[in-house]
């Protein structure tokens, strides 16, 4: 059983609960047209490097007094991880006989077969909502977003925690029609505990460049704070869960 790991970020608290470590995955399946990490896309991207679950546990493990103190564990993250999920699952095996948290950051664009193969050894999913109307989500990230409504629907049932990702681009995911149906959506689902509203940034512009990739969002610039803290209120009376605009 071999991954195909794009980095390893050791001491992440952006992630999930406490201090982290967190391993991206070669490997993406979408184009989001606000990507920061363009460079996942391509499973055989040459730059990717190869672990086996062992490789990646011994890694893991040196930071276990920190995930002790800080409530923090392991993040799978991409790409998306779950188009390696053979591989996700046997190192969340391990972790769960060391009492290791667990969580996988996902966009749900993904088989229930590849799901429901992590979901008994995962604690926490870091769910991404692209966009709440079809349409727009194929525009968007080209795909329909009813298989990543469906998973959502799916892990709730299963009852493991869900934190929602969403992020708010000026002009394409701030109208407050679409957080209303997001919120309803969201209102319907008794394991969220906690909504990250993410403010679009720039930051992954070089990469695009750097790979010949035009960047059609360029134009777009990142939402002023007062309008962040405007519709965090307004999704967090809407859906009930509390919202938080990560720092």
């Amino acid at each position: 059983m071999l991954g195909r790991v794009h980095s390893i970020d050791t001491f992440s608290t952006l992630d999930g609960p406490g201090i982290r470590t967190v391993v991206f995955l070669q490997g993406c399946h979408l184009r989001c047209r606000y990507c920061q990490n363009p460079d996942t896309w391509n499973y055989d991207s040459p730059t990717a490097r190869v672990y086996t679950p062992e490789e990646i546990m011994a890694i893991v493990k040196r930071s276990q007094p920190y995930f002790s103190f800080s409530g923090g564990g392991l993040t799978f993250s991409g790409g998306e991880p779950l188009l390696q999920h053979r591989f996700v699952r046997e190192v969340f095996k391990h972790c769960q006989r060391e009492s290791i948290h667990t969580a996988v950051d996902t966009s749900l664009y993904v088989s229930e077969i590849s799901l429901m193969d992590i979901l008994p050894y995962t604690r926490l999913v870091l769910a991404d909502i692209k966009q709440m109307d079809p349409e727009k989500s194929i525009a968007l990230v080209g795909a329909s977003n009813r298989r990543n409504l469906e998973n959502l629907r799916l892990v709730d049932a299963n009852e493991v925690e869900i934190w929602i990702r969403y992020v708010l681009i000026p002009g394409y995911t701030d109208h407050e029609d679409d957080l209303a149906q997001m919120a309803q959506f969201i209102r319907g689902l008794k394991n969220v505990t906690r909504i990250d509203l993410l403010p679009y940034h720039t930051l992954g512009q070089h990469k695009w460049q750097m790979l010949g990739i035009d960047y059609e969002l360029g134009p777009v610039q990142p939402p002023q704070p007062h309008r962040l803290i405007q519709l965090k209120r307004y999704l967090q009376e809407k859906s009930g869960k509390s919202v938080h605009i990560p720092s």
